[in-house]
């Protein structure tokens, strides 16, 4: 095999876990999960969405503010160890403190030598039952300090990555952005799940709605898409609610949205695949969607509703 070969192509891993209400051990069972992926030959690693932690955003309780942490800061220098220690690319997720009263979910990528590539602060919060994101969270700057946009894909050593965080993956103009910019994979870390009561026929619309949207993602921007989800039920901290069960279905999709791996709705796992690089390109010149597409005509995109 060719060096350009073997630099062309990624060999990418997705860690599905459960959750604890001890930070030690879920980031334990992250350490442990990321060790086998690297083992079967992963080079870039991708957690899910606030892994360190149960999803606290079922209520809204101002102690929970002190599981926030800066960047850098304890959850952070795990990681960065640990990417330098196993020689991989890692993405990590941590509940961010910016400063007094900003707080951040925020997607880490760290690279082989340990050091911070970049980071992606979520840009659509949510605030629907169970998921009281918008009390946590501020969204991520439109525009950062030296002009890159909010929507800007993290450059590393295996490759540029659209990194984007769970409730960023119902929106096209998010994966669009980053299929602009040159991002070659769309990562979604995700905490999705069911509320218990729903009836199965609900469940099951609400899961494919999930993995179709971001399938649509991989098809309209001819790239791969990679979304680790969480397992296991986490109670209602008020006890207003039987809690969430997460449902998992990590998966993992080519620039066709051809489904390459996916994990089940209970079991931890590890999903791992070998990306080429060069996909994207040979299915943009057979479906050229950024090609054909009619910038001129999309000025109303920019409006909130076209009254």
């Amino acid at each position: 095999m060719s060096s350009e070969l073997r630099k062309s192509q990624i060999n990418v891993a997705a860690i599905q876990q459960a959750c604890s209400s001890d930070k030690a051990a879920s980031l334990a069972t992250t350490e442990k999960l990321v060790r086998e992926a690297v083992a079967s030959g992963a080079n870039l690693v991708i957690l899910q969405e606030l892994h360190a932690t149960l999803y606290f955003c079922q209520t809204e309780e101002t102690s929970v503010f002190e599981l926030a942490e800066p960047i850098p800061g304890p959850t952070s220098k795990r990681l960065s160890d640990l990417a330098r220690e196993l020689g991989i690319v890692l993405v990590g997720s941590i509940f961010e403190r910016r400063m007094n009263g900003v707080y951040h979910n925020t997607a880490v990528v760290f690279e082989k030598d340990g050091s911070l590539a970049g980071l992606y602060r979520k840009m659509h919060i949510p605030d629907d039952p169970g998921f009281y994101e918008k009390f946590y969270f501020t969204p991520g700057d439109a525009q950062f300090n030296d002009g890159r946009s909010g929507f800007t894909p993290i450059d590393t050593s295996v490759g540029r990555l659209g990194v984007l965080v769970c409730w960023d993956q119902w929106y096209p103009e998010a994966a669009r952005l980053m299929a602009l910019a040159g991002a070659e994979i769309l990562i979604y870390p995700t905490a999705i799940g069911w509320d218990v009561t729903d009836d199965p026929d609900e469940q099951a619309r609400q899961l494919d709605a999930w993995v179709t949207v971001q399938r649509g993602h991989a098809v309209a921007n001819n790239l791969p898409v990679v979304a680790p989800n969480r397992v296991g039920t986490e109670p209602d901290p008020s006890g207003h609610s039987d809690g969430i069960r997460f449902w998992g279905n990590s998966f993992i999709c080519g620039p066709q949205g051809e489904l390459l791996a996916r994990g089940d709705d209970s079991s931890e796992c590890i999903l791992a695949v070998t990306l080429d690089r060069n996909r994207s390109e040979s299915v943009r010149r057979i479906w050229p969607y950024l090609r054909d597409r009619r910038i001129e005509a999309y000025g109303d995109i920019l409006k909130r509703v076209r009254d």
